[in-house]
């Protein structure tokens, strides 16, 4: 496979991976930093090495720092963990029953019927819904920074290898 063929795939998974990242439907920031790693192991030399090394500091920095940043959020809000794994659980499901949109209805009724049970309050299980949905917005922002970053370098390193 000749080189500008090579990046030209590598680009359509960086792209899938950014949609991924803010879709959520698969682990976009992942998916972007696992492209720029291949290109940068199979380019090889000192631009190839580096921007995997980077990419994969990229990658793993801001996956580590969405789960934080949204854990802290919530935990200062007052929303267990609980709710938001029934809120995953109903988001699963609903990616299955509502085509497209169903993931985010699930999520953010599932959330909301938890908190509905834990507080016996409706505008109090709204107000913790929202801070759910805030965190993921969050989450999603996170992932999407690093993945954009990981993006950037490998223009960098595609625009010094092939130009």
């Amino acid at each position: 496979m000749s080189g500008v063929v090579f990046d030209l795939v590598i680009a359509l998974v960086i792209v899938l991976g950014l949609v991924g990242a803010i879709v959520q439907v698969v682990p976009g920031g992942f998916v972007v930093g696992g492209a720029v790693i291949v290109w940068g192991i199979v380019t090889g030399g000192a631009t190839g090495w580096t921007v995997a090394a980077l990419a994969l500091v990229l990658t793993l920095a801001a996956m580590g720092l969405k789960y934080l940043l949204a854990g802290r959020y919530l935990q200062r809000r007052g929303v267990p963990n609980r709710s938001l794994v029934v809120g995953a659980v109903l988001g699963v499901v609903g990616f299955f029953v509502i085509p497209v949109v169903g993931l985010f209805v699930g999520f953010a009724g599932g959330t909301y019927l938890s908190e509905l049970q834990r507080l016996g309050d409706e505008p109090a299980a709204r107000r913790a819904t929202g801070h759910a949905l805030r965190a993921t917005g969050i989450a999603i922002l996170v992932e999407l920074t690093g993945a954009l970053l990981t993006a950037g370098a490998w223009l960098v390193a595609v625009l010094v290898v092939r130009v």
